[in-house]
């Protein structure tokens, strides 16, 4: 059995899931500073070390409510979105004033369930957290409650945050509860409940296990944990539910705090690559010629230089074929151009996109990240490539 990542240290690109209860004080509904401010400090030391950190906050509902006077009862739908437009404001200042002590810029981001399921939304989310994180920024995520309604909504943020791993191909989530981990019973009820350390598959007896969502702010539980647990594991990511509410949870955890850890069983990208590959028809086709067969090959992503031929009908974001010239599947990605707009750059260089589309559209027709490859290159490649 592969050995068990314990630290947070461990992890490229590492998510953490920040609830309202730990962020919002909820008799005053003020967000509580100090224990920002050491979690800020546990974020920088993992920027220091060469990790990308992204997090996922809720708190702007719990933190409007109190500023437009909607205490003491259940929240209608358009009530909350009024609180989290106010909030958000708060809550996003609260995040930018913590990590300025350390020289972190925050990025907010709003998202919401379709932004995360269609395709070209999805792409679009993904180029620009990536985009983000490559210039030094901690994004923060949130549900874009505002506009959000009921059939569109995640409802709770341990799945947005497990779909933002799947998205952003973390191999990292760490959602800090109010609880150290998953219990065989609720251990608020059970004193014989044991913690269950690792888990690598999601048993009908380990679903089982989940109970009801804690009374306050919290919309989650581990109903919803453990289905973010399974979106993490069929990514690739690994997931902890560990205890938040202690000042420096991210440092408590490093030093062996007691958590639960899912384990995955492939690593993040190996599974967004199997599911490039398997789960998605392609509706379309680029024909390449034998440089950029070769070149593709060597792990790079296809250039618009390389295309010799544009088939079908597709949106940018859809699945297509990667074939050379001879009719062969060399492979398959998302392409980041319609179908009209790779006929007008295919064959032309990254630099001439502008001119032709009247946009600064992307260097690649497909990035390396979006792309399987599924044979080598003939030995006619490699000899007329060279």
């Amino acid at each position: 059995m592969a050995a068990l990542t314990r630290s947070p240290a461990d992890f490229r690109r590492l998510i953490l899931k920040i609830g309202s209860a730990l962020l919002v004080d909820e008799a005053s509904g003020q967000v509580r500073h100090d224990w920002l401010a050491a979690l800020a400090a546990d974020i920088a030391r993992c920027r220091a070390r060469g990790q990308d950190v992204i997090l996922v906050s809720s708190g702007a509902i719990a933190v409007g409510r109190r500023h437009l006077g909607l205490t003491g009862r259940t929240l209608r739908l358009e009530e909350k979105q009024a609180a989290a437009a106010t909030g958000q404001i708060r809550l996003a200042h609260a995040w930018q004033e913590a990590l300025a002590r350390h020289e972190i810029t925050v990025a907010m981001v709003l998202l919401t369930l379709e932004d995360t399921e269609a395709r070209r939304r999805h792409l679009n989310a993904r180029s620009t957290i990536d985009q983000l994180l490559r210039l030094g920024t901690v994004p923060v995520i949130n549900e874009n409650d505002t506009v959000a309604t009921n059939e569109i909504r995640f409802g709770d943020n341990d799945r947005l945050a497990a779909r933002v791993a799947q998205m952003v191909s973390a191999d990292g989530l760490i959602l800090f509860s109010d609880i150290d981990g998953l219990y065989t019973a609720d251990p608020r009820r059970d004193p014989r409940a044991e913690r269950l350390a690792e888990i690598r598959e999601l048993t009908p007896e380990i679903e089982a296990m989940a109970g009801t969502a804690p009374p306050g702010y919290s919309s989650g539980g581990m109903v919803t944990k453990l289905m973010a647990a399974r979106i993490c594991m069929g990514a690739g990511c690994h997931m902890a539910i560990a205890r938040g509410s202690a000042p420096h949870p991210l440092q408590a955890l490093e030093e062996g705090a007691p958590c639960t850890w899912f384990v995955p069983a492939a690593e993040p990208r190996t599974a967004r690559k199997r599911w490039i590959a398997g789960a998605l028809k392609p509706v379309g086709a680029l024909v390449v010629d034998d440089g950029a067969v070769a070149a593709l090959a060597r792990g790079s992503s296809l250039l618009p230089a390389g295309i010799v031929a544009v088939e079908g009908a597709f949106q940018r974001g859809d699945p297509v074929a990667v074939v050379d010239r001879r009719g062969q599947t060399v492979g398959q990605g998302l392409c980041a151009y319609s179908a009209r707009d790779a006929r007008r750059i295919a064959g032309h260089r990254s630099a001439e996109i502008a001119a032709i589309l009247g946009f600064p559209g992307r260097d690649e027709m497909i990035h390396r990240d979006d792309l399987v490859i599924e044979r080598e290159p003939a030995a006619a490649d490699l000899q007329e490539s060279a």
